[in-house]
């Protein structure tokens, strides 16, 4: 996992106030979201952060023998 637990509640919980200013913004050029679409963008962006953040790190999948290297001590 890429992130802690509670990093990824905040960054979520975070989500919700940006979307909410992003209808905002996007009202100033006139392009109008309804509630519907600003839910099917929030949608997208959760998707979006909840498989960035279950991705593997590079090289964590890889633990078989180098991580049993790494643990074993020097002593008899």
């Amino acid at each position: 996992m890429r992130i802690s637990k509670a990093g990824l509640l905040v960054v979520l919980a975070l989500l919700a106030p940006l979307l909410v200013e992003l209808r905002t913004v996007l009202s100033w050029i006139n392009v109008e979201l309804s509630v519907l679409e600003t839910a099917v963008v929030g949608a997208v962006l959760v998707a979006i952060v909840l498989v960035w953040a279950f991705l593997p790190e590079n090289g964590e999948d890889e633990d078989t023998d180098e991580t049993a290297d790494r643990n074993v001590s020097n002593g008899d």
